[in-house]
């Protein structure tokens, strides 16, 4: 295992767990920008255990390579969409944050499968 692989795989993870609990603490800053974005707030739950797993995933990952895969894949498509949902409404600033992170979850893919 590369060190690479796991300094991106922990901050990865670090920063999907901080951004699931502020979800689930559903702030004002939080639920105005879901708003905005058109999500419902019933999605709430779901678009935090979508963390979670993606998390626990990529750091299972670390010990067996497939899941690890996976789950930086879901986090790609996860990020991809939120990308989306943000250009969808105008929103270029909010898309930025969240295309680095689809380009961070690329990266754990590619990093995961070349030390397979």
């Amino acid at each position: 295992m590369s060190v690479s692989l796991a300094v991106v795989t922990v901050l990865m993870s670090a920063l999907l767990l901080v951004s699931a609990g502020a979800k689930s603490l559903r702030t004002r800053h939080i639920t105005e920008q879901m708003s905005a974005l058109g999500v419902p707030q019933s999605m709430m739950a779901l678009l935090i255990c979508a963390q979670v797993a993606g998390a626990a995933g990529v750091i299972a990952g670390l010990w067996w390579g497939p899941v690890g895969i996976a789950a930086a894949i879901g986090l790609t498509l996860y990020f991809a969409g939120a990308v989306a949902f943000h250009l969808r409404v105008g929103d270029r600033k909010g898309a930025s944050p969240a295309a680095v992170l689809t380009l961070a979850s690329v990266a754990l893919v590619l990093l995961r499968a070349a030390t397979l």
